[in-house]
């Protein structure tokens, strides 16, 4: 929590982090090893923060998807919101992001070409941005 009494920015970010972990870490399309074993790097982070996440005990989902990719790197969305549909006036979506994830070879020290299961386990995940939540009235963000 943060001095506004938010979910601190950094702590988003191992929200997302986490959402990563859990869809590259299992085995690619082919049966190889797992995205985040084999080298992937961020290149690139986007945030719009829609509303303020205030601390609480409760859980709040990460919705994930791969809307973008390329020879060498994919782009990564997210959204992070309630599990359910809230009450009338709570927000449903409190932040939208990307990453732009590239796959690398630690070794080489290089970036490099996505392999045919990587290109299988992202197609598996490929969706295309939910429609985007209107922004909490005027104020009610606090």
């Amino acid at each position: 929590m943060d001095a506004y009494r938010h979910v601190n920015n950094v702590e988003l970010m191992r929200l997302l982090e986490e959402a990563r972990v859990r869809a590259f870490g299992s085995a690619s399309g082919d049966g190889g090893d797992p995205m985040i074993t084999t080298g992937m790097v961020v290149a690139r982070h986007e945030v719009d923060y829609v509303a303020p996440l205030d601390y609480r005990t409760a859980p709040v989902a990460v919705d994930l998807w791969v809307d973008r990719v390329g020879g060498a790197s994919f782009r990564v969305g997210y959204e992070v919101c309630e599990p359910e549909p809230s009450a009338v006036g709570e927000p449903r979506t409190y932040a939208r992001a990307t990453s732009t994830m590239v796959t690398y070879d630690f070794a080489a020290r290089r970036p490099r070409r996505l392999g045919d299961g990587e290109r299988a386990h992202l197609a598996a995940l490929h969706d295309t941005p939910p429609a985007a939540t209107p922004p909490a009235p005027e104020g009610a963000a606090g």
